[in-house]
């Protein structure tokens, strides 16, 4: 099992339902109506935020590659 599906594992179901849909305006390319955000000192890594979940994607040439669904914490952004 992927590190993605272990993250969405941890999540109660209203947060598990949440996130999916996330992922699907992501992978959609769908950015209307969220929080996303560019990295600083990075050139395609995003994230989107809702609530405390973060979802951390690279969006290269059109493609995109979800890095980790994490809650914000210290350490949330220092990997990237």
């Amino acid at each position: 099992m992927d590190k993605i599906s272990k993250a969405i594992k941890k999540l109660s179901p209203k947060e598990r339902r949440q996130t999916k849909e996330l992922l699907l305006k992501i992978e959609s390319e769908d950015f209307a109506g969220l929080d996303l955000k560019k990295l600083k000192d990075q050139k395609d890594i995003f994230r989107v935020r809702r609530g405390d979940l973060r979802i951390i994607f690279n969006r290269k040439n059109g493609v995109v590659t979800i890095l980790t669904i994490e809650r914000r914490s210290e350490d949330t952004y220092k990997k990237f």
